[in-house]
């Protein structure tokens, strides 16, 4: 199958709570739950996120560091014989990577209860190493991490090192090999599709990891989704809508939906930034300077799966949860702080939120505007009798860094929504939708041609498959 025989192409990847029943599935699963973990632990996982999102020598457009914070983990084929490895999902980094044989300090099990597979490229023969002379090296120079000598040989091996705010780090060398990839056009099943990616093989790796490697969906030219695109296997487009159960779940695509609902507003950096001009809760807007919002390399709002809440500036946030407070419905009570944190706002309910609790409204650049509803912004932490305890999810910036201006929307705010991240027109596109609701027959629009998600399984099984459309 051609390149030039497709119109659209996309991965679907049906984010998992389970394991798939089919041999030709990706399975990609949710690592961190969101039900009934303590609000201070998620701050602590979002901690050492942010932490590591300071990169040390390393330009702000450079990488993040996931490590064993990243929420959602796949896996996928490598190498000729194929063999399959774990990877988290991250689109807050440009430089894929996996732990390879030998590794010094590299893991040897995971708190996810899955196996630590260290890839070796002498097992491929698809591998092969990239020196200093490579054009690839000169791509991933890009993001400040390649290690070349003016006094190596053009024969030696392009290396990375990367040391990271909270001191960890990676090291290793480049390499190519060929990703496997599970094709579907209408009903029939075509396996062996596959694209020759390059990604670091690390062999010292100080810190933690709970997955063999990190596939990266940032904005440079050496993340999966340039690569991909350079090589016109995949528009430089991707999508995602993720379930608001507190297990999660939902899709994952290479490629844009294409529906008349959605709004867009322009990219305004190198780490998915946005321009939010205001916020409203209940229809009234707050009382914000919006030049708290101004975007530069280092403060603005950004858009992180990766993160698990969201996280407002200080002098936003009193003002953000009053408001909250206010628009509570009678019938809802205050909990009090000797059953929670003291820094935690939370209530007592005996029915359903969505008719007690205020909806928030954010306001971009362009006109665009995402509406969060109760379950965008609140956490079920637990239960006092018959009632249930629901805390406000979003916390101030203060709670993770200090210093920084940076507003991050995180995944509890993403829930029930189709993105669309077009890095073609760099702009960011949302809207509302019940992302539980995906099944086998889910159609979608991708790129202006129709096709039915045929097969998916809807049933917490996650599936990766390359969806061919023809002209």
């Amino acid at each position: 199958m051609r390149p030039s025989e497709l119109t659209a192409m996309v991965v679907v990847l049906l984010l998992a709570t389970a394991v798939a029943t089919a041999n030709q599935a990706m399975v990609l699963e949710r690592a961190v739950p969101l039900k009934g973990v303590p609000l201070g632990d998620l701050r602590e996982l979002d901690r050492a996120r942010q932490a590591r999102m300071g990169v040390v020598n390393v330009p702000v457009q450079g990488n993040t560091n996931p490590f064993a914070d990243g929420i959602y983990y796949t896996s996928l084929k490598l190498g000729n014989p194929p063999k399959e490895y774990t990877f988290q999902i991250d689109t807050g980094s440009d430089i894929s990577w996996i732990v390879c044989k030998g590794c010094r300090g590299c893991p040897t099990r995971s708190p996810l209860k899955i196996p630590i597979e260290l890839y070796n490229p002498n097992s491929s023969s698809t591998s092969s190493r990239i020196s200093c002379s490579d054009n690839s090296c000169t791509t991933a120079d890009e993001s400040g991490s390649k290690v070349c000598y003016t006094s190596d040989s053009t024969s030696s091996l392009c290396g990375y090192n990367l040391t990271y705010g909270d001191g960890t780090g990676v090291s290793g060398y480049y390499v190519s090999d060929t990703m496997h990839l599970d094709t579907i056009m209408g009903n029939q099943h075509f396996a062996n599709a596959s694209a020759s990616v390059v990604f670091g093989c690390t062999e010292s790796l100080s810190g933690f990891i709970s997955t063999d490697g990190i596939l990266a969906f940032g904005q440079q030219q050496v993340s999966i989704i340039s690569q991909l695109n350079s090589l016109g296997v995949s528009p430089k487009k991707f999508s995602h809508c993720l379930k608001g159960s507190e297990e999660g779940g939902g899709i994952f695509l290479l490629g844009e939906i294409v529906e008349p609902r959605l709004v867009f507003t322009p990219l305004a950096g190198p780490h998915y930034n946005l321009n939010l001009e205001g916020i409203a809760v209940n229809g009234q807007n707050l009382p914000i300077d919006s030049s708290l919002f101004a975007t530069s390399n280092k403060q603005g709002p950004i858009v992180d799966s990766g993160t698990t809440l969201t996280y407002l500036l200080d002098e936003v946030y009193d003002g953000f949860v009053s408001a909250i407070v206010a628009g509570v419905s009678p019938s809802v009570r205050p909990l009090g702080t000797e059953r929670v944190e003291k820094r935690d706002k939370c209530f007592l309910s005996s029915s359903s939120i969505d008719l007690l609790f205020p909806t928030v409204t954010l306001y971009f650049k362009g006109g665009a505007a995402m509406t969060m509803k109760p379950r965008n912004y609140l956490l079920l932490q637990g239960y006092v009798g018959n009632d249930t305890v629901w805390c406000i999810g979003w916390q101030s910036t203060k709670e993770i860094q200090s210093g920084h201006g940076i507003t991050v929307l995180g995944d509890l705010a993403l829930h029930d929504k189709i993105f669309v991240y077009d890095l073609e027109k760099m702009r960011l596109g949302w809207m509302e939708y019940n992302c539980s609701s995906i099944n086998r027959n889910t159609r979608f629009d991708v790129s202006g041609a129709s096709s039915y998600c045929s097969g998916l399984i809807a049933i917490g099984v996650a599936v990766v498959w390359l969806v061919s459309l023809l002209t």
